[in-house]
């Protein structure tokens, strides 16, 4: 998709044959850590080790279009990322300017949509005019949903929610009766997308770090050590036929007798 001279070297007739098609996660949420110590680890400047993950984030959205996932939601910027140096938050920010003003027509003509969950509050103004840009050039396509998670944070979401809920059930629209969990799932910025089957995080922690807590609680997980800028289409098939060898129950017992 992002690349524009060359078809990417990873296309079906190169794709790991392990991988069974019949079973690819219809929604993969990434928690993309590490730019930052990647960078450091190259002698690089932190601006540098973003420009890297930018790349990398052009190589999976490719391959995840290619093995037909349907929708890829990105934490980029979480609304805790305020508080990193000023300087490196207009630099994130002109990144993803300068990317979304870029790489457009490519996204539209590859068939892809264009999303976004977090806050526009607060958002530089060109960034919040490119993320628009996008998606409403993108609105129309039927292919991957690339979801950015930009300005967001899950517990802000909630409460989002709840003063949505709270505000109909004021308004007499609603009773506390009516209120459940499908309810409460529509009033959240994700009302429109199915839960994530599998949550990847990069750099070697092990947390979830504020991103769709409610979203999340049937997800399988997949740490790797690898930073963001390293996590490249081999690690990611390593994380689909790690989801894919998993036994996922929801709660249930699958082929097994209460006595197991």
């Amino acid at each position: 998709m992002m690349g524009d001279e060359n078809p990417p070297f990873y296309l079906s007739d190169t794709m790991n044959k392990d991988i069974d098609k019949g079973k690819i996660p219809q929604h993969v949420a990434i928690i993309m850590d590490g730019n930052g110590r990647w960078a450091q680890q190259q002698n690089l400047s932190r601006t540098q080790g973003h420009i890297a993950g930018v790349k990398r984030v052009e190589d999976i959205i490719d391959y995840a279009q290619e093995i037909g996932i349907k929708v890829l939601t990105l934490y980029t910027f979480s609304s805790e990322n305020w508080n990193r140096p000023t300087n490196e938050v207009s630099t994130i920010m002109n990144i993803v300017t300068a990317v979304l003003n870029r790489k457009t027509k490519k996204l539209k003509g590859d068939n892809m949509r264009f999303g976004m969950i977090g806050r526009e509050d607060g958002l530089p103004e060109s960034a919040l005019n490119a993320i628009k840009m996008v998606i409403n050039e993108t609105s129309k396509n039927t292919g991957l949903l690339i979801n950015l998670a930009f300005n967001y944070g899950a517990r802000q979401e909630i409460l989002d929610a709840i003063k949505s809920i709270s505000q109909s059930v004021k308004d007499g629209k609603l009773t506390t009766d009516d209120i459940t969990e499908e309810l409460f799932s529509r009033s959240l910025y994700t009302k429109d997308l199915p839960d994530p089957d599998l949550l990847i995080r990069t750099s070697g922690e092990k947390r979830i770090s504020n991103f769709l807590l409610w979203q999340l609680s049937y997800a399988e997980f997949y740490f790797t050590e690898k930073f963001w800028p390293d996590f490249d289409i081999a690690e990611f098939e390593n994380a689909l036929m790690d989801y894919q060898n998993r036994q996922r129950r929801f709660g249930n017992l699958i082929s097994q007798s209460l006595n197991e």
